[in-house]
């Protein structure tokens, strides 16, 4: 009797110790194992950079559930690495909740200017956001299965404030002069 206790305690133990990973996993990234889904900030031709953030929400009919860790863009590099600002600095995420090793879930990538603290504010204040179309991931990693890539994301573009042009500047100045000169 004393041995069916301890090697019942002994798998109760065991079993505990593979409770680990029972959740779905992926790598957030937007570049590499099949992916390749550049971000571009505005229509300048390079990717938005470090001073922008990037997070993986997990869509869930019309909610978006934000998943952590949130992360960076690269700087730009020089010479065949001048279009790095485009990329994320990859990180997994090994907890989706709701999710399973082996399920499938769909996903939004969102990313904003850090400065401005969240998406949402970033949102709000009508520049410096951009998302993607929702990508849906057919195997998730997790438990005794790798993490399970993005593949699918397609790249978007980042809204930014609008700079003026130099005519509208300077339709500015002379008006300004003009409003003095009346004094």
């Amino acid at each position: 009797m004393k041995k069916l206790l301890i090697a019942l305690a002994v798998a109760l133990v065991t079993a505990a110790s593979y409770g680990q990973g029972t959740t779905g996993a992926v790598v957030l990234g937007n570049l590499g194992g099949g992916v390749n889904a550049p971000v571009m900030l505005g229509d300048t031709g390079h990717g938005p950079g470090p001073d922008y953030s990037a997070q993986l929400f997990l869509q869930s009919g019309t909610t978006l559930t934000p998943l952590t860790p949130p992360t960076t863009f690269r700087p730009a590099g020089v010479g065949a690495q001048a279009i790095a600002d485009r990329y994320l600095v990859t990180v997994p995420i090994d907890v989706i909740p709701g999710t399973t090793p082996g399920g499938s879930a769909s996903f939004v990538l969102r990313a904003w200017k850090t400065s401005l603290g969240t998406f949402d504010a970033a949102k709000a204040s009508g520049a410096n956001f951009g998302e993607s179309a929702p990508v849906t991931v057919a195997s998730l990693g997790g438990g005794t299965l790798p993490q399970a890539n993005l593949v699918g994301l397609a790249g978007f573009t980042v809204l930014t404030t609008p700079e003026p042009s130099i005519l509208a500047l300077g339709v500015l100045g002379a008006s300004a002069l003009l409003l003095r000169r009346r004094k």
